[in-house]
């Protein structure tokens, strides 16, 4: 049995050594949250928060053909180029006007596939949503299609694209014409080709192509659940999508954009639209696929900003 003065010792020993543990172990704690807390000041520093960095944001509801472009390269080009920030919501421009009108959707900004649109926003039985709206870009309705199915090869080796889409069993998409211009472009495509060609096959083929959102079609098709499908030629392109042209049809879309009555932040509209048709927003455009236009403005000239006027062609 031990002295009792040698346990005592050890015990002391014992007690002065698991103090030891203890701060060395907090020290260590404080140490690692002092670093942390460093780090994420420095991280803030460097990228700080996009509220502290704005100078405002623009609700912008646009075509859901430029989905890729606004929310890939064209907003995130503004908001850098600016300092105000982006936020975006897509959609086909017929259906897009009717949330607007209906207050469900809140823009500062819109931007349609069609003319058609921002009509149906004018005037007061429609809720005089938009005085006025000017033209900037233009883009080709073109057949996409998937190189990995056997209509697709036939369309990669050169058939006709008429006679692809006439033969059983061809899967082909579409936008709703009730909902997007698209689809009423299509139609016209469709039409136009069969009456040129004598093609009765290929104005019936219509009523049996699948109909989709617009934001919807192009992953359809990149999923393998398609063989083709009508486009935009920026938005194929964006998407890596190997198209035909429609020939003998040619459609396009007409892209307008205009500043939203009762906009919640009309700084911030004003800048965007500034930026969109100057020839800096022109460069990141046409980079992506859409090749602009001379603007030609309709509307109430009165109603745009002075600073816009000429930008817009209201002078």
């Amino acid at each position: 049995m031990a002295p009792r003065d040698s346990v005592g010792a050890e015990r002391n020993t014992v007690g002065r050594a698991h103090t030891t543990m203890v701060v060395e172990l907090v020290l260590t704690l404080l140490l690692a949250l002092a670093l942390a807390l460093a780090t994420a000041g420095l991280t803030q520093a460097r990228r700080p928060r996009a509220h502290e960095a704005s100078k405002g944001t623009v609700s912008v509801v646009y075509a859901g053909s430029l989905e890729n472009l606004m929310e890939n390269a064209f907003g995130p080009s503004f908001q850098n180029a600016t300092g105000y920030a982006f936020r975006g919501y897509g959609g086909g421009s017929t259906e897009d006007a009717s949330e607007i009108k209906g207050g469900v959707r809140v823009a500062d900004v819109f931007v349609s596939a069609s003319a058609a649109a921002d009509k149906a926003l004018e005037g007061a039985a429609n809720g005089s949503w938009v005085s006025w709206y000017s033209t900037f870009a233009a883009s080709q309705l073109v057949l996409g299609y998937d190189p990995h199915t056997s209509f697709g090869r036939e369309l990669a080796h050169g058939k006709p694209w008429y006679q692809v889409l006439t033969q059983s069993g061809v899967l082909v998409g579409r936008t709703d014409p009730m909902l997007d211009p698209k689809g009423v472009l299509t139609v016209e495509a469709i039409d136009n080709a069969a009456a040129k060609l004598h093609d009765p096959a290929l104005a019936r083929s219509l009523e049996s192509f699948s109909t989709y959102p617009e934001t919807a079609l192009v992953g359809r098709l990149q999923s393998g659940q398609l063989d083709a499908g009508f486009f935009y030629a920026a938005e194929a392109a964006a998407a890596h999508i190997p198209t035909v042209s429609l020939r003998p049809a040619y459609k396009y879309a007409l892209y307008t954009v205009a500043i939203v009555n009762r906009d919640p932040d009309p700084s911030a509209a004003t800048a965007f639209v500034k930026y969109m048709l100057s020839a800096k927003g022109a460069r990141v455009l046409k980079r992506e696929g859409l090749q602009a236009t001379p603007p030609k403005f309709s509307g109430d000239r009165a109603a745009v900003p002075h600073s816009l006027r000429a930008a817009v062609g209201a002078r």
